[in-house]
């Protein structure tokens, strides 16, 4: 499947980037009412961040990944578990069966759809009150060292914009007009990183990569020298995992 974004070089640092909030994981979970042996489809899987949560509560899980890199990535991180099928796809055409899921889930990938789109079959795939829920981690630029971070990108792209990953979705979602009353959901991450290591990760930040453009070698510098400055072989970053799911009407 063709994407509008190509993540086949960012997939190797994708590895480094954190999972998800377990607790918020767990309270999605609860509220969609999924069990043992449910049909789950996530998509946009990637390098399986959510998908090896969603494989370890036993789950029967097809990922749908358009991206080659990614997805062996993510073939190679779930190997072990029998219950997870990976697929070529995109979150407007997964490709997968009508009314198969108890729940769809997005991780870190609905911003890089057509949101109306995907919604829509999400709806197709889902079945009778199944669930939509779409997800990222957040990082908390109240942190001094993102702080420091985010001015050295800003100094070098005056008009830094997050986009949609950081919007509240419920208004796309509500727009549809195919889901009940949208939940949001919060859970905090700390996330232990050698310094390498978080550095690989910035070299993955799809936003941060695109619209940068000449310019994205210069901030990964500045940002390996800001982290060079701790005198520290390890930090940690705090995130939030935010997720925004709803019941489906039909």
């Amino acid at each position: 499947m063709k994407v509008k974004w190509d993540y086949t070089e960012l997939a190797e640092a994708y590895l480094k980037r954190p999972d998800y909030s377990k607790k918020a994981v767990e309270k999605m979970l609860e509220i969609s009412g999924v069990k043992k042996g449910d049909h789950v489809c996530d998509v946009g899987a990637g390098a399986a961040h959510l998908t090896k949560l969603l494989a370890e509560k036993d789950l029967i899980i097809d990922a749908v990944e358009p991206n080659d890199a990614m997805r062996n990535n993510g073939k190679i991180i779930t190997e072990m578990y029998d219950s997870v099928t990976w697929h070529d796809g995109v979150g407007e055409n997964t490709g997968q069966e009508s009314g198969k899921y108890k729940l769809v889930t997005f991780g870190s990938s609905f911003n890089v759809t057509d949101r109306a789109l995907a919604l829509i079959e999400s709806d197709r795939i889902l079945e009778k009150g199944g669930y939509f829920a779409c997800m990222w981690n957040h990082r908390d630029l109240n942190d001094s060292i993102q702080i420091q971070i985010e001015n050295a990108i800003k100094s070098r792209i005056s008009d830094y914009d997050y986009g949609s990953r950081r919007e509240d979705q419920t208004d796309i979602i509500d727009a549809s007009g195919l889901f009940e009353k949208v939940q949001k959901i919060e859970g905090t991450v700390l996330h232990e990183q050698s310094i390498q290591d978080c550095l690989e990760g910035w070299k993955s930040h799809a936003t941060l990569y695109r619209q940068a453009g000449d310019q994205f070698e210069n901030i990964i510098s500045d940002i390996e020298d800001i982290l060079k400055s701790l005198n520290s072989e390890k930090i940690i970053i705090p995130y939030t995992t935010r997720i925004w799911i709803a019941k489906v009407k039909k």
